[in-house]
C-alpha cells in the first residue's frame, strides 16, 4: 500500500456532471484541481453504468429558449455531433475528453474519499484535507486544499466535515410550502435501476432467474405501463427505497430493483400479452441504483417551493432550472397513485449562489443534489443539467474565493458583481443579467454591420407554400417587440362554405421577460376572414411598450379556417398550440395538473415551423449593438445579431476612437437554445451541429491606413462560445482602431447569428 499527500487549490471530490462541471470552471480560472470520483467512469448517473438521460431546464421541450449553455451547452452539443445515436458509451468519453483537455485538472476514479479532516466551532470549521482508497491500486490518498466542493450526491464530505445538513421532508408550515406534508418525516424519493433491450432478429427465449419478482404478486400491473417499445429511462418508474435509508440499504435497495427487472422482462417475455417481444433479448441491466436523494446541505439561502414556481430572482443567483417539481411516492413502483406528480413554473427559475456553500463551513461548496433546498424545491434542482450549471457556478465560485481569498459568504454577499460578471465572460447559464464588465471594452465601440434583419415575417414561397393548419383550438405567435407592434398580417384559409367568418385575435404579454406564454391581456381585436383562400388578413394592434420585449399574437379557435404553417424557423420567433383532448403535455404515464401555462400553450411539435405571417413596422430587435454588453440569451426579445438573409460574407464590426490594445477576443453565437437536446437522445434533431451556428469566419483588425489585416481564420467551428488569444507580431497585444468579424458560412441558415463579440485590453 502506498500512501500519498498532494496539494490543490480546490478538491472537488464526486465526478458527476456536477463535479466534473465544478472542475472544468475551476481549471479554466487557473486554479489547480483534483477531480476525484469513486467509480472507474465521469458522468454519475449518466455515466455508463447508470444511463439517466441527462435532462434539464429544457423539461423535455416543455420550457423555451432553456437548454443550458455553458459547460453543460458544451458536452451537449458536442455529444450531438460526435454521437448522434445516443451510444451510452460514446457518451462517457465525450465528457472524459472534455475533463482531460484541461491542463490544471487531475484525474483520480476508483479513488472512495471516506475520511475528512476538519476543525473548529460548529458554526465556523473549516476542512482541512480528505483522504480516499484508490481501489484496484493500493493507494490511500490525502488530499489538501484550499476550497473544497462536495458533488458526492449523498454528501458525505460534509457530513463528515461537520457540515449541517437534512435528510427528508420538511413540514408544510416551516416554509409554506403547500405540497409538504403536515408533520416533518425522513421520506425520500427512491432509487432506480434501468435496463435496455434489442431486436436479436430471430426468436429469443429468456428463462428468468429465481429471484425474478411475480409482478402478479405486486400492484405493478395495475398501475404502471409495461410497453416493448420502451427502454432505458422509459422505465423511471422502476423506483423503490424511498421509506428505507437510500444509503444505507444501498444494496437492499439494489436487490429489490433487480428482481423487479427480471420480473418486468420475465412478464413481457413469457406472458403471452406482448407477441411483438418475441425476437427481443435484454442488452444490458444496471448493476448500480441512481439514486435520487439522500443529504440536502444547509446554506445561507434554503430554496423552497414558493422560490421555484413564483421565479423569484436572486440578486445572487448563478444558474437556472426549468425542470417540475418532480416528486413520486415513497412507496415507488408499489405505490398505488402515478408514479410522479409534477408542477410547472411559468418558465425558467433561478438558484442563488447562498444555496451552494455550507452556512457553518467555511471552505465547502457544494453543487448537484445536495445542494440546500427543502424536499419540495429539490425535486425540480435534481436533475443532472441544472446539476451541471450549478457545478459550473459551485466551480467558479470556489476559484474566486481563491483568488480574492475570501470564504464563500464573502464571496456572495461582498463580490456578486465580480461572480456574475465571470459567469457571463465564461457564457454560463445565467438568465436576466446583461454584460456589464468594464474589461469589456467592446462596451465602449461604435458597433455597425454589413446588414441586420429587420422584416419580421415569414412568408410562403413556390419551394415552401406552406400547408393548412386548422383553428379548432388557439393558435399563437410569439413575437419580439422592439420598438412597436402596429399590425400583424396573417394568411388564413377561409371556410369551403362561401361564408365569411370573424376570427377573434388577442395581444399578451409574457409577464417576465424569460417567459414565453401569456400573462398580461393587452388587447382584443376582429378581423374578417373572406371565404376559400388563403387570404392575407390584417389585425391592427397598435402595441408600442417602452422598453423591447416579447408580445403573444393569440388567434382563437375558428370553425373551417386555417393559419397556414410554413416549414422554416424565423428569429425570434415562436409558433404556439393550445393544448387539445389528446396532447401529451408532459411525459407518457404522468397525469397533469390544470393551470400550468406551458403545458397548456405548447411549442413542441412546431418547433423549427411558423404560421404565415408579417409584422409592421420593421423591428430593431436584431441591431448590431445586440451583440456587445447585452444579455447573451433570449429574454424578453431574441438579443443577438442577425444579419439579412444575403449572400456572401457578413460582418459585425467594433469601431473605437481612439486606438486600443487587445489580447483576447470572445465570440457567442447562435445554437439554438430552444432546441431540446438529450446525451442519450430520447429525441432525436436532424441536425449534428445546429443550422443557426457560425462554422466558417474571421477576424480581422484595421490598420492607421484603413487595411484590413486578418488575425485568425477558423473553419468547421462547431462550439457556441470561442475565446481567441490575439496576439500581433512584435508578440504583443493588437493595437488598433477597428476590429471586423466576417462570417463566411453558417451550417445552413440563411442568416448569420452573433450573440456576442468580446474584446478584451492586455
Amino acid at each position: 500500500m502506498r500512501e500519498e499527500e498532494v496539494h490543490y487549490d480546490i478538491a472537488v471530490i464526486g465526478g458527476g456532471l456536477a463535479g466534473t462541471c465544478a472542475a472544468i470552471a475551476a481549471a479554466r480560472l487557473g486554479r489547480r484541481v483534483a477531480l476525484v470520483n469513486n467509480r472507474p467512469v465521469l458522468g454519475g448517473n449518466a455515466s455508463s453504468e447508470i444511463r439517466v438521460w441527462v435532462c434539464g431546464a429544457s423539461a423535455h421541450g416543455v420550457q423555451r429558449w432553456a437548454r443550458e449553455t455553458g459547460i453543460m451547452g458544451e458536452l451537449y452539443t458536442e455529444n450531438q455531433y460526435r454521437n448522434p445515436e445516443g451510444n451510452p458509451y460514446y457518451w462517457d468519453q465525450v465528457v472524459l475528453d472534455a475533463v482531460r483537455a484541461e491542463p490544471n485538472i487531475d484525474l483520480y476514479l476508483n479513488t472512495d474519499v471516506h475520511e475528512v479532516e476538519a476543525s473548529g466551532p460548529d458554526d465556523s470549521r473549516e476542512v482541512h484535507s480528505c483522504t480516499g482508497w484508490m481501489m484496484g491500486s493500493e493507494r490511500r490518498i490525502t488530499f489538501r486544499a484550499r476550497q473544497f466542493i462536495d458533488c458526492t450526491g449523498d454528501g458525505l464530505v460534509g457530513h463528515l466535515a461537520g457540515a449541517r445538513y437534512r435528510i427528508g421532508r420538511e413540514a408544510r408550515a416551516e416554509f409554506d410550502e403547500p405540497w409538504a406534508p403536515a408533520e416533518a418525516d425522513r421520506a425520500l424519493l427512491g432509487s432506480t435501476i434501468l435496463f435496455h433491450t434489442r431486436d436479436a432478429g430471430r426468436p429469443v427465449k429468456f428463462v428468468p432467474p429465481a429471484y425474478a419478482k411475480d409482478l402478479s404478486t405486486t400492484s405493478i400491473l395495475r398501475n404502471r405501463v409495461l410497453r416493448t417499445g420502451d427502454n432505458g429511462c422509459d422505465y423511471w418508474w422502476i423506483e423503490w427505497g424511498g421509506e428505507l435509508d437510500t444509503v444505507h440499504d444501498n444494496e437492499r435497495i439494489r436487490d429489490e430493483l433487480q428482481a423487479v427487472i427480471m420480473g418486468v422482462w420475465d412478464h413481457i417475455k413469457n406472458s403471452g400479452r406482448f407477441p411483438d417481444a418475441a425476437n427481443l433479448t435484454l442488452e444490458w441491466a444496471g448493476s448500480l441504483p441512481g439514486k435520487r436523494e439522500y443529504r440536502r446541505f444547509l446554506g445561507d439561502h434554503v430554496l423552497t417551493q414558493r422560490d421555484i414556481l413564483q421565479q423569484r430572482r436572486f440578486e445572487d443567483r448563478i444558474a437556472f432550472g426549468g425542470w417540475s417539481v418532480d416528486l413520486h411516492p415513497v412507496q415507488g413502483m408499489y405505490a398505488e397513485e402515478p408514479g410522479a406528480r409534477q408542477r410547472y413554473a411559468d418558465g425558467v427559475f433561478h438558484i442563488p449562489l447562498r444555496s451552494l456553500y455550507s452556512a457553518n463551513v467555511t471552505n465547502l461548496h457544494f453543487a448537484g443534489r445536495n445542494i440546500s433546498a427543502t424536499h419540495i424545491a429539490f425535486g425540480a434542482t435534481r436533475v443532472m443539467a441544472t446539476c451541471a450549471t450549478l457545478g459550473e457556478a459551485a466551480g467558479t465560485a470556489a476559484a474566486l474565493c481563491v483568488t480574492e481569498n475570501l470564504t464563500p459568504r464573502e464571496l456572495a454577499t461582498e463580490r456578486m458583481a465580480l461572480v456574475h460578471r465571470t459567469l457571463l465572460r465564461q457564457d454560463a447559464s445565467v438568465i436576466g443579467l446583461a454584460d456589464e464588465e468594464p474589461g469589456n471594452l467592446a462596451r465602449a465601440a461604435h458597433v455597425t454591420a454589413s446588414s441586420s434583419l429587420t422584416r419580421l415575417a415569414a412568408e410562403p414561397t413556390r419551394d415552401a407554400p406552406g400547408a393548412p393548419y386548422p383553428l379548432n383550438r388557439d393558435l399563437a405567435l410569439l413575437l419580439p417587440v422592439d420598438p412597436a407592434l402596429d399590425s400583424v398580417d396573417l394568411l388564413v384559409r377561409g371556410a369551403p362554405d362561401g361564408r365569411s367568418r370573424d376570427l377573434t385575435v388577442e395581444l399578451w404579454g409574457t409577464g417576465r421577460p424569460e417567459n414565453a406564454v401569456p400573462a398580461d391581456h393587452l388587447l382584443t381585436t376582429t378581423v374578417t376572414v373572406p371565404p376559400g383562400g388563403p387570404h392575407w388578413v390584417t389585425a391592427h394592434l397598435d402595441h408600442r411598450p417602452g422598453t423591447p420585449r416579447n408580445a403573444i399574437l393569440i388567434v382563437r379557435a375558428c370553425a373551417d379556417t386555417a393559419l397556414v404553417l410554413l416549414p422554416e424557423r424565423t428569429d425570434g420567433v415562436l409558433a404556439l398550440r393550445r393544448k387539445a383532448e389528446g396532447d401529451a403535455g408532459v411525459d407518457h404515464d404522468i397525469p397533469e395538473e390544470d393551470g400550468q401555462p406551458v403545458l397548456e400553450w405548447q411549442a413542441r411539435g412546431l418547433r423549427r415551423q411558423t404560421f404565415a405571417f408579417r409584422a409592421a413596422p420593421d423591428t430593431g430587435a436584431f441591431r448590431p449593438e445586440r451583440a456587445v454588453g447585452g444579455y447573451q440569451r433570449p429574454y424578453g426579445g431574441p438579443n443577438m445579431w442577425s444579419s439579412a438573409p444575403e449572400e456572401g460574407p457578413r460582418w459585425l464590426r467594433l469601431d473605437w476612437s481612439a486606438p486600443q490594445e487587445l489580447a483576447e477576443i470572445r465570440l457567442v453565437f447562435d445554437d439554438d437554445v430552444d432546441e431540446y437536446l438529450n446525451n442519450l437522445h430520447r429525441h432525436r434533431t436532424p441536425y449534428e451541429v445546429m443550422p443557426e451556428l457560425v462554422r466558417d469566419y474571421r477576424v480581422q483588425s484595421r490598420d492607421a491606413s484603413g487595411a484590413w489585416h486578418t488575425l485568425l481564420t477558423v473553419t468547421d467551428n462547431r462550439r457556441r462560445h470561442r475565446v481567441h488569444p490575439l496576439t500581433a507580431p512584435d508578440g504583443g497585444p493588437v493595437r488598433t482602431e477597428a476590429l471586423r468579424l466576417v462570417v463566411d458560412a453558417t451550417h445552413g441558415a440563411r442568416h448569420a447569428h452573433v450573440i456576442a463579440f468580446k474584446a478584451y485590453g492586455a
